[in-house]
């Protein structure tokens, strides 16, 4: 296969955990024939910097034309002011709203070997393995907003097609994985969370194999902690979906394990690890690359259709884990640590052996 990949390094540690998930493609398509040219354009505070705009004409464009996208993170402290008309966080808002994707995938799995890596005690732990899909166009972020010296305003506003569309998503895993669906919301308080109990309600009459769950924001927020494998497909709105998923990432131990991958109504997918910038270790070498190689394999998998790949990829990574590499963020007291890019060869050198096995 040919494919064409944009790389959104950003800002932070985004160019170092990239480079990792760049070394790890460029091993499969050598293992596994194939080709993949890669297209570094600027998002957020680089963008900022080289064009004064976080996200430029160009790198939308070369997104557009492209089968997938691979993106780090953005911001620090360099662009850190609020009330700057010009941020690094719009380039993400802007890519979302630019490539219309309004779904977001977002997987928890706790590796056996990273039960110890987690502050949640382990029999809590056993068998926990979910899916959280986050509305991302619409809500809070992207409605209609006020700001003056003593009042603000930020409104949430959902449609009952912007709700269909991305409930429709997550039945439809669900139906491929354990056949559960919990919504998430905040229905007894708020307009909106009602709606989307109605409309989800109506999506699931069409999925009989399908089990509904509604549940508020808050006790889903204290049940992901409590009983965490109870959980298949979490369905939710664009704030809940972006706390609640970095709450469970403390499941898989830490931000850096998790991926995410993104997708609209064309063939683009935006895939990115959930963790921020982390500017405090950037150029350290001190930053874990699995949540971006991970996200690349969610690129292989759902953007170039290369099932196999991915897996090889996802059992590289569980393979490298259980001899018990570790970087910094998920490292106990006497664990082997290992750096950025060293965690990256590993991966790599465990994709070859998978491959000749």
């Amino acid at each position: 296969m040919n494919a064409k990949i944009v790389l959104l390094p950003g800002d932070g540690i985004g160019p170092e955990v990239i480079a990792e998930a760049v070394k790890v493609m460029n091993a499969v398509a050598e293992l596994y024939g194939h080709s993949f040219e890669f297209d570094e354009e600027l998002i957020g505070g680089a963008a900022i910097d080289a064009t004064g705009d976080p996200l430029p004409d160009r790198t939308l464009a070369a997104c557009k034309e492209a089968d997938g996208a691979l993106m780090g993170a953005v911001g620090g402290p360099k662009w850190s002011d609020p009330s700057a008309p010009v941020r690094p966080e719009q380039g993400l808002l802007g890519i979302r709203q630019g490539l219309g994707l309004y779904a977001n995938l977002r997987p928890v799995h706790v590796y056996p070997a990273l039960i110890e890596a987690s502050p949640v005690r382990p029999d809590r732990l056993a068998g926990v393995d979910l899916l959280v899909v986050r509305e991302l166009t619409g809500g809070i972020y992207f409605g209609p907003r006020r700001e003056g010296t003593d009042e603000a305003l930020d409104t949430m506003v959902y449609s009952a097609p912007e709700i269909r569309r991305i409930a429709t998503v997550a039945f439809a895993a669900a139906a491929a994985r354990r056949g559960k669906v919990t919504l998430v919301d905040k229905a007894n308080v708020l307009a909106t969370s009602r709606l989307w109990r109605r409309v989800v309600r109506e999506v699931a009459a069409g999925y009989a194999g399908v089990e509904l769950e509604e549940m508020l924001v808050d006790a889903a927020a204290m049940a992901l902690i409590r009983n965490p494998a109870a959980f298949d497909v979490i369905l939710t709105a664009n704030m809940f979906g972006d706390i609640l998923t970095d709450e469970a990432s403390m499941l898989a131990g830490s931000l850096g394990m998790l991926p995410s991958a993104s997708f609209g109504e064309g063939k683009i997918g935006v895939y990115e690890p959930v963790h921020g910038s982390a500017p405090d270790i950037a150029g350290r070498g001190l930053a874990n690359p699995i949540g971006a190689i991970l996200s690349a394999a969610m690129l292989l998998r759902h953007s170039l259709g290369l099932a196999d790949e991915a897996r090889a990829v996802e059992g590289a990574v569980e393979e490298v884990l259980a001899q018990g590499a570790r970087t910094p963020d998920i490292a106990r007291p006497g664990a082997k640590r290992v750096g950025t890019g060293e965690m990256g060869d590993l991966i790599v050198d465990a994709l070859q052996r998978r491959k000749d096995a």
